[in-house]
């Protein structure tokens, strides 16, 4: 084994899917199995095989189509349940068996209505009968934290004796202060003498929010496989999150001196998934992979990030998976936060005119949360009124149904020309916006699509907004109608009318891009 790697131990589809309402289908725990395989961990936990019918035969399609990690099958020390978990994992090419029984106090008197002798002696007992359907055996106390540390070793020295390569240290419930918890590893592996034969192994749960802290303390202590969740997700708090857990030793080798064989890059395309697939939507400020973990506001550190990155960021967005750095304009945004976003977009804006254009900016700032792209398009326009916009919607029909295909024909001025054209759609909407895009000359890309209500009552007015880019350009239009098909057809007009806004030129290359 190399003492420099640290497996990483995927359970998403195991604890992660013990998350309310977060339970996948079997096509979708494969979709997202294929991808912790590109990912790049070492073992998948797929499930525990024994629970349901549908889990087991989950499991084991995983076993039988992924390639790549090592797929694992929960099991309590329970024959039945060894046998479950062998049958469904014994496709894989690197089956791993994993059973468990409690070993603190609480749970054995409490729980289990056992002795410590009979845990003891059930532990062996799972261990040796899993061994005989494969070498490679983990064996996990639960609730290790909070067992009597003598016999906590009595139990981790007796199972590697009857074949754990495994042993897995789980703080159950998320009990453990790091430093407390690394001492624990660091003692364990120093009182068992034959500890060597076993790689050590922990899961951390985050019901104080250190399940990633506890989980590197003991890596520090000697323990070389982590066990953790896709975004952190699990029972209850959750679990150590994977992508924190890795972008740690990766961004500070320099104190681990410790790597995994994890892609970094697929880390934010994983997530996404995940979340996707769950259901369960990644906090805004979370680590690594939350939408403002590399957006910047102040302006500050968008003078920093503008001259040099790493005066504000410690990794590199793209290393995750992730393209470009985000600089929110806000009320916090200074001049050159400001400048360099008119910049990207075309426009040389410096001296007086950047100062006249900052009074603007500010006033609007503290109005909006965000200043947009086409926000900053108006305030260049030195009479935005007099200026009629370049095409107006003159007629719009559309026609959908059951098996009929969504056609729309729209019409639009330009000045005294009468432009008409029709088009064909994945629905009403679409084909509008594909009709409209024939006669303005442009197909930008849909970036978002919302619409809410603007008032009550059943004639109410449909607010949509959009937001379409357009070579590095992304602008927003509104629209409103009792009609929510001519709401979406004015708000997408709106947008392009502003793709359209003469003079304005490309966007120039950035290495950081900005995206707002």
């Amino acid at each position: 084994m190399d003492a420099k790697k640290v497996f990483v131990f995927d359970t998403t589809l195991r604890d992660g899917e013990q998350s309310p309402g977060a339970a996948l289908n079997m096509d979708e725990k494969l979709q997202a199995a294929r991808q912790l395989a590109a990912l790049g961990v070492d073992v998948i936990e797929a499930g525990f095989p024994v629970s349901s019918p549908g889990d087991f035969e989950a499991v084991q399609r995983v076993a039988r189509e992924v390639r790549g990690p090592q797929v694992c099958g929960l099991a309590r020390a329970v024959k039945g349940d060894i046998d479950a978990a062998w049958n469904a994992v014994r496709p894989a090419k690197r089956p791993r068996i994993h059973t468990f029984i409690a070993t603190s106090d609480l749970h054995i008197e409490r729980k289990l209505k056992m002795t410590r002798p009979q845990v003891l002696a059930r532990a062996v007992e799972a261990v040796r009968y899993a061994k005989k359907y494969t070498d490679n055996v983990e064996f996990s106390p639960e609730d290790a934290v909070r067992s009597d540390f003598g016999y906590l070793c009595s139990v981790v020295q007796a199972v590697i004796e009857a074949g754990a390569t495994t042993v897995n240290i789980p703080d159950t419930v998320g009990y453990a202060i790091p430093a407390e918890f690394g001492e624990l590893i660091r003692r364990l592996i120093q009182r068992v003498p034959n500890i060597h034969r076993a790689i050590v192994s922990v899961h951390c749960h985050n019901d104080l929010g250190l399940a990633v802290s506890n989980s590197l303390a003991a890596v520090k202590a000697g323990a070389r496989q982590v066990e953790c969740t896709i975004n952190g997700i699990g029972e209850r708090a959750g679990n150590a999150s994977l992508e924190e857990v890795v972008m740690i030793l990766k961004t500070r080798r320099d104190f681990f001196g410790l790597e995994t064989g994890i892609n970094a890059r697929e880390i934010a395309r994983t997530s996404r998934l995940v979340s996707k697939l769950t259901g369960i939507a990644v906090q805004p400020n979370k680590a690594v992979v939350g939408a403002n973990a590399f957006s910047h506001s102040s302006g500050i550190h968008q003078d920093g990030v503008i001259k040099e990155r790493t005066t504000y960021e410690i990794m590199d967005p793209a290393a995750v998976g992730i393209e470009e750095s985000t600089l929110l304009l806000t009320a916090r945004s200074g001049r050159n936060g400001v400048s360099n976003r008119f910049k990207h977009l075309g426009y040389r804006v410096t001296g007086p005119k950047l100062d006249d254009l900052m009074e603007k900016f500010k006033a609007l700032a503290d109005k909006k949360k965000y200043v947009f792209d086409d926000d900053l398009i108006a305030l260049l326009e030195e009479d935005k009124s007099s200026r009629p916009e370049a095409f107006t919607l003159d007629y719009l029909n559309t026609s959908s149904g059951t098996g009929v295909v969504p056609t729309a024909t729209v019409r639009l001025r330009k000045k005294d020309e009468v432009l008409q054209e029709a088009a064909c759609g994945d629905g009403p909407v679409d084909a509008a916006y594909r009709a409209m895009d024939k006669i303005v000359g442009l197909r930008p890309k849909l970036l978002d699509y919302t619409l809410h209500a603007i008032s009550s009552g059943k004639d109410a007015q449909g607010e949509v907004t959009v937001k379409v880019e357009k070579d590095g350009l992304v602008v927003s239009g509104k629209g409103t109608s009792t009609d929510i098909i001519e709401a979406s057809a004015k708000a997408y007009l709106n947008a392009l009318n502003k793709l359209s806004v003469p003079g304005r030129g490309k966007p120039s290359a950035k290495n950081i891009k900005v995206r707002l």
